[in-house]
């Protein structure tokens, strides 16, 4: 029997998991290598033994994507396999390509065969594009569940960037638990706000183990997504997220499409800040795709609680990494705020640029002036601190919800920005979660 060498396109999330249900026990495959992108970082480490399997007793290694025509030619390789989210389709081609040129066969792994069936009700929240708002949907219908008496079980997409032995199921009750597991600043934006509501939040890098953790602490798995991946679990019902600031992602993006595809319903957010006529470019190309689903218009409702405080003030703003980074947005919810509480002055601060956000300006040009929460390393993180501390301003902004202070020491205020979902037209988050309970009723 031919055993074919596979190598798994990733970026610290959907990789390990596709490894996991379809490759670990696999004796048909062997995994050569991962390959890394998007995240700085977490390139050039090693896929543990411990979770790899008895196939892998040396586990597998880790390397940076720039050496995968490299690795195919070296060891042969017969697939690649593309494990990762928030990609153009210009972006899926030329990987495409470069993969077929090489000699090798370019696959990815769907849904059916990577999604995990769960005994208990399933429902999924997702996206078109990384930044369009699906923690802050998650909240509203944690809400709802909430107030009807439905204990949900809150699984959040894997960022799986550290020590992956000491992740294989994490469990976030308090803040403490943050330093328990090493977690960066973007781990932390998703599950602080979660965490601060009094609630449990899971992850890890097995999900199989994670979904039978999940199994026991709720009556509802709420699956809050990453980037604009579909779900790991089975879904009894899923809402994917546009954004109305971008229009055309909705069809254009991977697997964001995917996802407005499989939608019962598909929130379009951030309609106050877009433009009328891509509001209805959004809706037009969701109907054009998926014309069952519900159509929601919403906005998030972005404020501070003391505005005084950055009133009249020179501000520099910091907004969460991947949503300024790969994915496109040129600002967030910071912006927003200095732009509705009359800021003196937003400062720009590119000149200011240490290390790795000095790169990351590089890397991403469409960025407005705000600096990327990009802080996956202790150095990383030094980089942040210095930049901030250098930037001529009196208060920094953060769009972010990750409490950025208890990582770096900062020389200026911190104000922090919080927004909510406002449904404007179409079905209500209440109306949303009824149709679900009537899905799953048994």
């Amino acid at each position: 029997m031919y055993i074919r060498k596979v190598i798994i396109m990733g970026a610290g999330g959907r990789d390990f998991h596709n490894f996991n249900i379809v490759f670990r026990n696999n004796p048909n495959y062997k995994v050569i290598a991962f390959t890394a992108a998007q995240i700085p970082g977490i390139e050039m480490k090693r896929y543990p033994p411990s979770l790899a399997g008895s196939l892998y007793p040396s586990g597998i290694p880790i390397y940076p994507e720039e050496k995968l025509v490299e690795l195919i030619k070296l060891f042969k390789v017969d697939e690649v396999v593309l494990s990762y989210s928030d990609l153009t389709y210009e972006d899926i081609g030329r990987k495409l390509s470069m993969v077929l040129a090489a000699g090798a066969t370019f696959k990815i792994l769907g849904p059916d065969e990577t999604m995990i069936p769960s005994f208990k009700p399933v429902i999924a929240i997702t996206a078109v594009r990384t930044g369009a708002g699906k923690s802050t949907v998650s909240r509203a219908v944690i809400k709802e569940l909430l107030e009807r008496g439905i204990k949900p079980a809150i699984v959040r997409h894997p960022m799986a960037y550290g020590d992956l032995e000491r992740a294989i199921v994490q469990i976030f009750e308090n803040i403490k638990d943050f330093d328990k597991y090493g977690t960066t600043i973007e781990e932390r934006e998703e599950y602080e706000p979660y965490v601060k509501m009094g609630l449990t939040v899971l992850a890890g890098v097995d999900y199989e183990k994670v979904l039978l953790e999940a199994e026991k602490r709720g009556d509802v798995i709420l699956w809050d997504g990453g980037n604009n991946d579909w779900p790991f679990f089975r879904p009894n019902y899923m809402i994917t997220v546009a954004d109305a600031m971008r229009p055309g992602q909705e069809i254009y993006s991977f697997p964001g499409e995917v996802n407005v595809r499989m939608a019962n319903a598909v929130i379009v957010n951030k309609i106050s800040q877009a433009k009328s006529e891509d509001v209805n470019t959004v809706v037009r190309n969701i109907k054009a795709i998926n014309p069952k689903a519900h159509i929601v218009k919403a906005d998030m409702e972005v404020y501070v609680e003391k505005p005084s405080l950055i009133s009249g003030k020179k501000v520099v703003i910091v907004e969460d990494s991947p949503s300024v980074t790969h994915g496109r947005l040129p600002y967030g919810a910071g912006y927003v705020a200095a732009k509705k509480y009359n800021v003196s002055e937003i400062v720009d601060p590119r000149p200011y640029a240490k290390g790795i956000i000095k790169k990351m300006y590089e890397e991403y040009p469409h960025m407005g002036p705000v600096i990327p929460s990009t802080g996956y390393t202790l150095e990383q993180l030094r980089d942040l601190e210095n930049t901030l501390n250098a930037v001529d301003a009196d208060v920094i902004i953060l769009g972010t919800p990750a409490d950025i202070t208890r990582l770096i020491n900062v020389n200026k205020p911190v104000i922090h920005v919080k927004y909510e979902l406002k449904v404007l037209e179409g079905p209500s988050i209440a109306e949303l979660i009824e149709e679900f309970l009537e899905k799953v009723k048994t």
